[in-house]
């Protein structure tokens, strides 16, 4: 985040304030949103399809098209119908990375119950010549976020000595998260060049996102990648961009609708998300 001062007349000021407190807004957030509308630069915001809720309670039919989800992001992660593989969407591609480890591009009219896409402009970067597993990869991450309280991409581009996966079966309707992530594909690749495609979502935020850091891989040459277990890397750049904004796309199913969904899910996704040997 960067900090300017500038001087405004009167009646901008006076403008800015009124609108302040009718929107009961910071003075930064109506000055950005400001700046946004008169340059064309949409702020970072997330866009998210379902909540992390309804995939807990085995909820995973189709809710919206991928053409419409890239029209909000070019960066992000989901999961497929069934939870039939998982989704990386790179520079405004989106990727499924199937249980038998094949990579493919997903066209425009197929619906996804669940995913969460940005627009990705880097707000900081710097390179690593070594780190030495997911572990040290989170301390990195948190060294580079200023707040718990605001959503965050990260984007890991470089050599990666070993990066280890797990990839979703398909399963059956109804079928809770927990139970899913029971049956699963792991990979272990080496020396490869490619991207990690990161979120963290805050502690808060566990009844719709996932909380914490989800880590979606894809090799270079688009042939590997999956769910990031665990992985070293030779030499990455790493940048970064805060988000303040989020908009939730709630699925208009029956099943969704009529779901109970008040359970705490944050137990079932990090038993889903964690590396099984840990």
């Amino acid at each position: 985040m960067k900090k300017i001062t500038c001087n405004l007349p009167d009646s901008l000021h006076e403008a800015l304030m009124e609108r302040m407190t009718a929107d009961q807004s910071s003075c930064d957030h109506v000055v950005s949103m400001a700046l946004s509308q008169c340059l064309g630069k949409p702020l970072h915001t997330l866009f998210q399809v379902s909540t992390s809720a309804a995939l807990v309670e085995g909820l995973y039919q189709g809710a919206v098209q991928v053409s419409r989800l890239l029209r909000h992001g070019d960066f992000g992660l989901g999961t497929f119908i069934s939870l039939d593989g998982e989704m990386v969407v790179l520079d405004g591609v989106c990727y499924r990375v199937a249980s038998t480890g094949a990579v493919t591009v997903v066209e425009g009219n197929q619906l996804i119950p669940y995913a969460v896409v940005t627009r990705f402009r880097a707000d900081f970067s710097e390179k690593r010549h070594q780190l030495n597993s997911f572990q040290e990869l989170v301390r990195v991450c948190d060294e580079l976020r200023e707040s718990n309280n605001v959503f965050y991409a990260f984007r890991f581009d470089g050599t990666f000595s070993q990066v280890k996966t797990r990839v979703m079966h398909a399963v059956a309707e109804g079928t809770r998260l927990k139970s899913a992530a029971s049956g699963q594909e792991e990979f272990l690749f080496e020396e490869q060049q490619g991207t990690l495609v990161g979120l963290w979502s805050p502690g808060f935020a566990g009844s719709f996102s996932v909380p914490g850091y989800h880590f979606h891989f894809l090799s270079k040459d688009r042939q590997r990648g999956g769910h990031v277990l665990d992985c070293k890397a030779l030499s990455v750049t790493i940048s970064g961009c805060s988000m303040n904004e989020m908009h939730v796309s709630l699925p208009e199913t029956e099943e969704f609708l009529k779901a109970d969904l008040t359970r705490d899910p944050n137990a079932d996704l990090i038993s889903a998300e964690r590396n099984h040997e840990s």
